[in-house]
């Protein structure tokens, strides 16, 4: 029988490495976001076609993300993590590779397939070795991955991409990965023998298709702040390229904060009003981006107040499917709320593109509010609804 010691340097290992996981399963947006004012330049990719990248990436992910759930409840959290891993590497490293707009985006839309995988894979892995009464902090911590990629994106990669190029950049996140994937292999247990799942629901029902719309809206206010936030900061506040990207980075690190304390406060009765509250200080974050175009410096308050809040969301939605999943469904039920997250980071960029393309930042940023006013709408309801059922 393994010691108390051992069993945390296990549980340890495995919170590291699901966190690296959803790192790696953001990284190449995150970077394409953070770099975006080098690939505007270099590339000659017009502010609307940096937006189109981020859409054929989630649209792939909300696309696949119903059968990606129905893979992992059936072929085991394992593999699906090493194949989320090693695909994440092939994309970056296809990234780097792209001499213009046509490979960018076929390596982009490969992309959208480990992220599809990401929740679900992570989700089942939580479920299957972490304690009911550590699950909040471990899926909180694991989630915050995430936003270690942004960090990873605006602040280590971006530096580097000053010195050896934003291929070099890429391709190091690329080796990265590659490296994961292979520990993945090592550290987590075998899967038990593939067995047919229950069948997939391609609708959302209940709470779950209530989590899917609230994160369809904030989803779409998330990836235009990600993808536009760098050449915000590069166009209409004189930043340059390493300090806007550094946005990005700050960004991440505040939602690796929020997304760590949010989940460990998402105890039953409190989790379900956490959404709601979470989107309206999203609200409060989008209007301190906007006025940063009358006082610059604010754009810096509200990169951190778009972490603590509205990426946090996403994190207390996965920590309510894991409360309330039936048996053999968290896969799938982790697969619909982030596919409606994921359509909402397909559909949010196109609108602010069409925004930026012209410099109208100030109404991109109104558009941003309002989606995540939508977004808050969505949880109160949900909320209110619940209370009632259950008082019923």
């Amino acid at each position: 029988m393994a010691s108390p010691t051992e069993k945390d340097g296990r549980a340890g290992r495995l919170t590291a490495l699901l966190t690296c996981a959803m790192a790696f399963s953001m990284l190449q947006l995150f970077l394409l976001g953070a770099l975006g004012p080098r690939l505007v330049t270099e590339l000659g990719l017009s502010p609307a076609l940096l937006g189109l990248t981020t859409t054929v990436g989630f649209g792939t992910a909300a696309a696949l993300s119903p059968a990606g759930g129905r893979i992992v409840d059936r072929i085991g959290p394992r593999r699906s993590l090493v194949a989320l891993l090693l695909l994440s590497a092939a994309a970056l490293g296809l990234t780097g590779s792209a001499p213009g707009a046509g490979l960018l985006l076929g390596a982009v839309a490969l992309g959208g397939v480990p992220q599809a995988l990401a929740n679900p894979a992570t989700n089942k892995a939580v479920l299957r070795a972490v304690p009911p009464a550590r699950r909040g902090a471990v899926t909180g911590l694991k989630q915050s991955g995430v936003q270690l990629g942004a960090f990873a994106a605006g602040a280590p990669l971006a530096a580097l991409a000053g010195g050896i190029g934003w291929r070099g950049a890429v391709w190091t996140g690329a080796a990265a990965a590659l490296l994961t994937g292979l520990w993945a292999l090592r550290v987590l247990p075998a899967d038990p023998p593939s067995a047919a799942g229950p069948r997939t629901d391609l609708v959302p029902r209940g709470m779950v298709a209530w989590l899917a719309v609230f994160s369809l809206f904030l989803g779409a206010g998330i990836a235009s702040v990600n993808t536009y936030l760098a050449l915000f900061g590069a166009q209409r506040l004189d930043m340059g390229p390493t300090a806007a990207a550094a946005l990005v980075a700050v960004l991440g690190v505040a939602g690796i904060a929020g997304r760590v304390g949010w989940s460990k406060a998402a105890r039953p009765g409190r989790a379900e009003w956490l959404p709601a509250w979470l989107a309206c200080g999203a609200l409060g974050a989008a209007a301190l981006l906007a006025a940063a175009l009358v006082a610059g410096p604010l754009v810096w308050v509200g990169a951190v107040a778009v972490g603590v809040f509205a990426v946090s969301g996403n994190a207390v939605s996965m920590v309510l499917v894991l409360q309330r999943a039936a048996p053999g469904r968290a896969g799938q039920d982790s697969a619909l709320v982030a596919a409606g997250f994921f359509a909402g980071f397909a559909l949010g960029p196109p609108l602010f593109g069409l925004l930026a393309q012209s410099g109208r930042y100030g109404p991109g940023w109104l558009l941003v509010a309002a989606e995540f006013a939508a977004a808050a709408a969505v949880a109160f309801l949900w909320a209110v609804r619940d209370r009632r059922g259950a008082t019923a």
